[in-house]
């Protein structure tokens, strides 16, 4: 195949080690997705749908959507094992610069923007068991982003423990809620009136927007590719479950929430998961639902450092980024600098506020490279029809088309209702138009060291 890098010393010249297994693939994909969507976005749904049949029904939709666009990551991480996921596999169905772009919108604005607003978000929830200023909440944010980049620095295996336990830990939270709603002995919320059963399309469309962002996250899975053991086997059953898993959980949690509280109630409370909490559990109930909401936030923390570093990662061992980006650590194994890097990004954007502007753009232009992920399974099957695929895409070519329509959809609806965060959003991915040119040069510059990445020989030995 036509993976390519051009190392760049060789201190930069090791591989990052195999070393993360089916249950530490399964705690990312669960992890990264369960943030506090779950908590918010039925909330939100409820405003639009006043059917508990609909309600359901859309977050069921919602997550077969996901599951789609976790399939095409499942073929092309299968046939394309390599470290930084998606931007390889852009990479290889539309070329480098695709691939680049892809990367640098995730670095200048959608994944370190993210780490900053998960940080503050985090601190705004532990004020809730003890009181914060503004400086001290600051202060805690950036010890956060400082103690998981750490961590993930010391190697991926550290981190996927911590990913572990608090997954564990946020999905255990979430089912006590659940069981709790189910063995509440209160009085049922009222049904609502057959005259309220009438929902518009456009109606609809807001609440699965709302549920799909809810689902986000499947696709950091793929960054670890090239560190997961057996990926042929265990990426697939890694997104596979987790999708499933996640599918499972939100409409459990919804259905609770429906048990306990009418929709009318539902609609009113901006947190659901609270307002049920203190009906079952008592004045109990609103302290573990924010102690859930904290364990979710540093699951999704901890993935953050755990998969988006080895996306700069990768672009570096291309030649299409600054050199140290793709050097491992040589005592741990990481792409320590990459992890670094992000730390330092992340915290400016926390201390300047910075992240509130970026996190409004990043949703646009993270579903724009989704959409054009699952386009390249199209691409690739047509480019490079022999490519080894242990896994193929079911229902293909209807499940990524039909991605693909409801993605567009949800892309013009952004541009159609929030026209200038998505035009700012495209016009920042633009900019590394001109930028790819330059590394593009130094990259042909230097490619009298040219070898392959990605030597499907090489991954076979190193995947035993």
């Amino acid at each position: 195949m036509s993976v390519t890098n051009t190392p760049t010393s060789s201190a930069t010249s090791s591989e990052l080690p195999r070393t993360l297994g089916l249950i530490d693939a399964l705690s990312i994909a669960i992890g990264v997705t369960i943030g506090g969507g779950i908590f918010l976005v039925p909330n939100l749904v409820a405003q639009q749908l006043n059917s508990p049949a609909m309600i359901i029904g859309v977050w069921v939709f919602a997550g077969v959507v996901s599951f789609f666009g976790a399939l095409a990551c499942a073929e092309l991480g299968c046939a394309i094992p390599a470290t930084g996921g998606q931007y390889v596999y852009l990479r290889e169905a539309y070329g480098r610069m695709v691939g680049f772009l892809c990367g640098w919108s995730m670095f200048t604005v959608a994944r370190t923007a993210q780490v900053a607003w998960l940080a503050v978000t985090l601190a705004m929830y532990v004020s809730y068991f003890v009181p914060l200023s503004p400086i001290e909440s600051k202060l805690l944010g950036s010890g956060a982003i400082l103690l998981f980049a750490a961590i993930n620095y010391r190697g991926a295996t550290a981190g996927a423990m911590v990913q572990r336990i608090f997954t564990l830990a946020k999905v255990a939270g979430l089912l006590v809620i659940v069981a709790s709603a189910f063995l509440w002995a209160g009085k049922a919320p009222a049904a609502p009136s057959s005259s309220l059963f009438h929902t518009s399309l456009s109606s609809f469309g807001v609440a699965l927007i709302a549920c799909v962002l809810a689902y986000d996250g499947w696709v950091q899975i793929t960054f670890v590719a090239g560190e997961i053991r057996n990926p042929q086997r265990n990426i697939l059953l890694a997104l596979a479950l987790g999708s499933a898993a996640c599918i499972a959980i939100y409409v459990l949690a919804n259905l609770a929430y429906l048990h306990v509280l009418s929709i009318e109630e539902v609609a009113a409370s901006p947190r659901v998961a609270a307002s049920v909490a203190l009906q079952t559990l008592g004045s109990r109930g609103a302290g573990l639902v924010s102690l859930i909401i904290l364990t979710s936030i540093i699951g999704t923390l901890n993935g953050c450092f755990l998969t988006s570093p080895r996306v700069y990662f990768a672009q570096a061992r291309d030649g299409l980024f600054f050199r140290k980006f793709g050097e491992v650590q040589p005592r741990f194994q990481t792409p320590g600098f990459a992890i670094v890097a992000q730390c330092v990004c992340a915290l400016v954007l926390l201390v300047s506020g910075g992240y509130e502007t970026l996190v409004d753009y990043a949703m646009f232009a993270l579903w724009l490279s989704y959409a054009f992920m699952v386009a390249g399974v199209i691409i690739l099957r047509h480019t490079q029809p022999d490519l080894p695929r242990p896994y193929r895409m079911w229902g293909y070519p209807v499940t990524p088309i039909l991605f693909l329509a409801i993605t567009a959809w949800f892309l013009g609806n952004m541009l159609w209702t929030r026209p200038v965060p998505s035009l700012i959003a495209m016009g920042l991915i633009a900019t590394g138009v001109p930028i790819y040119f330059v590394w593009a040069r130094r990259s042909r510059n230097a490619s009298a060291g040219h070898q392959p990445a990605f030597f499907p020989e090489r991954e076979a030995e190193r995947a035993e």
